[in-house]
């Protein structure tokens, strides 16, 4: 008795074994459990993510609670290798002093930036950017108007090498640093 498998034009494997009779006999071969497609919502071209990227207060420290939202970019660059670019921006609330919070912001996006290289995205295809206070999405006169106002933003950049839209490709914001930099 023979074995031989192949693949057959529409993808799905069959087994065919060869009977010393002359008989033929195929039969589909059970299938491997594969992940389900994964989904990506997109608002303009800002990423959007299933939970929130979290650091430890006052820091650029990435809590492992951002795992998770942090999973969901890498697999949106590994699924879309046509974004070239990916902004990665670092925003914060009023609180506190201006040019401090500039710098959290930068040192943030940096931050996020070496977390995804550290788990195999191409540092080439990102730009760690900080915002500060400057691009309130709430106002910041409440607890809940601040908490929404201190969050990372992950923003398509540039398709197959082109900048998207006629923006620069830092959106305006202060690029934090290299991430292709050990």
């Amino acid at each position: 008795m023979m074995l031989m498998s192949r693949w057959l034009p529409a993808l799905s494997f069959v087994a065919v074994t060869l009977f010393s009779q002359g008989a033929l006999l195929a039969q589909e071969a059970p299938q491997p459990a594969s992940e389900p497609a994964r989904t990506f919502e997109l608002e303009g071209n800002e990423l959007k993510l299933p939970s929130a990227v979290i650091f430890e207060t006052g820091t650029d420290k990435l809590l492992p609670e951002s795992d998770k939202a942090l999973e969901h970019v890498k697999a949106y660059l590994e699924a879309k290798d046509y974004i070239t670019l990916l902004r990665i921006e670092g925003h914060t609330d009023s609180d506190g002093d201006d040019q401090a919070n500039q710098t959290l912001s930068e040192k943030r996006a940096l931050s996020v930036a070496r977390w995804l290289v550290a788990h195999g995205v191409s540092c080439t295809r990102l730009m760690p950017v900080g915002f500060g206070e400057n691009k309130p999405v709430q106002s910041n006169e409440s607890a809940d108007g601040r908490a929404a106002n201190r969050r990372m933003s992950f923003i398509n950049a540039a398709l197959r090498g082109r900048l998207i839209g006629g923006m620069p490709a830092d959106g305006g914001g202060m690029v934090a640093g290299d991430p292709c930099a050990k």
